[in-house]
């Protein structure tokens, strides 16, 4: 018996009569590297009996991810009543990382028909993170805090949240400011680009030389490495005391009293040509032997003698003498409290005149007393 044969078109595809066809309403689109995209793809059948058609993915591009559903379900075979049509969901995922162009794909009923679907992606995408810095490299002392100025740009086609974190040694402290504030996190829209602060803190004490600091900006999907290098020139730090560690001491007016100091280098940079000053009350005198150390390496000490004099003129009572130790680099001063004493020749003459007086009226009263 002879079979009429009839064609008819469905979305720009053509199906035979009497049988099976495939359509949907967006054969060819455009879209941008990232998106997803959804179609309705409708089983139609055009026989007078139920047919189970079996449907799959013909010639999906490399990396493109895709599912096939109906009714919440992942398919591969459908059951079509005569005359009716049944409605699948297909989610085609364009990877970011994809070149400009046209791709081509079917979805096949299988032995019956195929539905050629085309997608042009627009501009060539990636899926990558750029972290940079126009200067990676800051020179600073052990107690200063280095910062540095970054970019953390998102090169993706879709917003991402970026976890940033640093694996610096044991003792440093990294910091990240962005928008003015402390962060631990940021969101970057899609190809944008966001100045990020870095703000580093040595550990005390620590030697100079150069240090690599790994920070990085971390999302589910792509992440991104930035090395920062602190160049430490180490720190300058002196202490003037004495070997007792007592500030005080005591001297006779017109007198002078000879103390041990000691200037010790606590810093992790050698101290150079280190001079000694004083500040003392008017008309004293402070002598140091010697009066400059030519160096002083990390956790050197050096001896020095300090011959307080004092005025001739100071009364009793406490005075207050600064010694200092000072080079371009560094200062440290150290406050001595120095009480005067009087000499003991002006306490005997004292008691001499008080006992003279009381020696007169003992003797005025002897003479006149009894008239």
């Amino acid at each position: 018996m002879a079979h009429v044969m009839w064609m008819m078109s469905f979305g720009g595809h053509e199906a035979v009569a009497n049988s099976v066809a495939l359509y949907t309403p967006y054969p060819e689109i455009t879209v941008s590297p990232g998106e997803s995209i959804d179609y309705s793809v409708d089983v139609i059948n055009n026989t007078s009996t139920i047919k189970n058609v079996g449907v799959s993915l013909s010639g999906i591009p490399e990396g493109w991810e895709y599912s096939l559903k109906s009714g919440g379900w992942t398919i591969g075979k459908v059951a079509v009543m005569p005359g009716e049509k049944k409605t699948l969901s297909l989610k085609v995922d364009v990877p970011h990382q994809v070149e400009k162009g046209v791709y081509k794909f079917q979805v096949i009923a299988q032995g019956l028909t195929s539905l050629p679907l085309m997608v042009t992606v627009s501009e060539t995408g990636t899926f990558k993170t750029e972290f940079t810095s126009t200067q990676p490299n800051v020179e600073g002392h052990s107690n200063s805090t280095f910062s540095f100025n970054a970019k953390l740009r998102n090169m993706t086609s879709e917003p991402q949240f970026y976890a940033l974190r640093s694996d610096a040694p044991r003792g440093w402290n990294v910091n990240f400011r962005a928008n003015g504030k402390q962060v631990s996190s940021v969101n970057i829209d899609a190809n944008q680009t966001l100045d990020v602060a870095v703000e580093i803190t040595p550990p005390k004490k620590i030697k100079a030389g150069t240090y690599k600091i790994p920070v990085q900006a971390v999302t589910r999907s792509t992440s991104a490495d930035l090395e920062l290098e602190a160049a430490i020139k180490g720190s300058y730090e002196i202490e003037l005391t004495t070997p007792s560690g007592l500030l005080s001491t005591s001297v006779t007016a017109g007198g002078n009293k000879r103390l041990e100091l000691l200037v010790k280098n606590n810093g992790s940079s050698t101290v150079n040509d280190i001079k000694l000053d004083k500040r003392a009350p008017v008309d004293w005198d402070v002598i140091f032997e010697p009066n400059e150390i030519k160096s002083l390496e990390p956790g050197e000490s050096s001896k020095v003698f300090a011959t307080i004099q004092a005025s001739k003129k100071a009364i009793a009572g406490d005075y207050m003498a600064t010694l200092e130790a000072n080079n371009p680099d560094v200062s440290e001063k150290a406050a001595f409290r120095v009480s005067v004493k009087t000499p003991v020749v002006w306490g005997w003459l004292g008691i001499m005149l008080i006992l003279g007086v009381f020696g007169g009226v003992f003797q005025l009263f002897k003479k006149y007393g009894r008239r």
